[in-house]
Order: structure tokens, then C-alpha cells, then sequence
């Protein structure tokens, strides 16, 4: 069962990514701000629901959080900064375009660079544990999706509207026979099928 918030006094903003492990395309993040009795039967970790349950998520969230943003940072960006840091970077970006400024956050995962004066939390598998960070992994995730939908359109030879650029053994095929697009993260390494 989640949590709907870490603590009750101040308002707090759950903070997760999507696309950091992919070898193409960019890091997108969201940041989330719900209201203490904030809830819906299906919200989880965005890994663990269907596509069109996140899809069906989505939709909640952005009508019924107090405030939500998502942002991202392109592959030509993560080769100069490195992944963990474009990653950082996403956060504080969706973070900057909260209507509402959060007093308390809750990062999904064990590091993160502070924005600002603003304390923060690291929750490990916290998308798992708190409805804010939960609402946050479906929002990047769903936002990621369909950019590597489009994506696909334009190199529909890596099959990104299914593998969503992550390094899945028919994406490092289609490398290895059409070598890297534009799109491709020139930092990470694509081990041998």
C-alpha cells in the first residue's frame, strides 16, 4: 500500500526519471505535488502497470494533483554532462516548472544533486512506496514513451515504439546492422549481441 505522503505539515513534491538506463534518446523526469487524500486504487510503480493503465493514470494525475511538471534533457546533453547528472537535471527542471513550490522532496532513488534550499529525502524504490513518486514515475514514463514513439516514425529500423530505446537484444542488432542514428547516446557503450 502506498503512501500518500512522507509527512503532513508541508507540501512535498515526489520526483522520479525515466530513460536513464536507454541507449537512445533523452532523460525525461516529472515532479509531483498531491494533496494529502489523494488517491486512486491503481497508482503504483509505472514498472508495474500496463501500458494503458499508465496511459489511464495519466490522466488522473494531471487533473487531480495540487501540481505536476515534466521535463526533459536530450541524448547530445547526456554525453556532455553524463547520464546520473542529466538525470539530475531533469528533476530540477520539472521541479522548476511546478506552479506550486514544494518544501520537502521526495527523490526516487539513493542520490540527487539539491535544488536549492529545498531539503529532500532519498527514497529507494520510493515509486514503490509513495504516491507522489508513483505519480511522478507514470507521468516521465508516459512522456518518454511517446517521444520514442515519434521517434520511431522517423528510424523505424530500431523499433523504438516497442524496446522504447532501451539496449533489448533486437536494438543492439539493428546498431550492429545500421550502425547508431542521431538519436543514439554516443556515451554508452552497446555490448556485442
Amino acid at each position: 500500500m502506498l503512501q500518500v505522503c512522507f509527512q503532513e505539515k508541508v507540501a512535498e513534491a515526489g520526483c522520479d526519471e525515466a530513460g536513464r538506463g536507454c541507449l537512445a534518446g533523452p532523460v525525461f523526469a516529472a515532479a509531483v505535488i498531491l494533496s494529502r487524500n489523494f488517491f486512486h486504487p491503481l497508482l503504483n510503480d509505472s514498472k508495474k502497470l500496463t501500458a494503458s493503465r499508465r496511459y489511464a493514470l495519466r490522466s488522473y494525475i494531471e487533473s487531480h494533483a495540487v501540481a505536476w511538471s515534466v521535463a526533459s534533457v536530450d541524448h547530445e546533453e547526456i554525453d556532455r554532462i553524463n547520464i546520473l547528472n542529466a538525470a539530475f537535471k531533469a528533476m530540477h527542471l520539472a521541479l522548476d516548472g511546478l506552479s506550486v513550490r514544494p518544501r520537502l522532496l521526495l527523490i526516487d532513488g539513493n542520490r540527487f544533486q539539491p535544488y536549492g534550499d529545498i531539503p529532500h529525502r532519498c527514497e529507494v524504490k520510493g515509486d514503490a512506496r509513495f504516491s507522489s513518486i508513483a505519480a511522478a514515475s507514470i507521468l516521465a514514463k508516459t512522456y518518454r514513451d511517446e517521444y520514442m514513439e515519434r521517434l520511431h516514425r522517423e528510424f523505424p529500423q530500431y523499433h523504438w515504439d516497442a524496446n522504447k530505446g532501451y539496449g533489448t537484444i533486437s536494438h543492439r542488432q539493428s546498431i550492429q546492422s545500421y550502425g547508431l542514428s542521431p538519436y543514439h547516446r554516443r556515451s554508452f557503450q552497446c555490448a556485442p549481441v
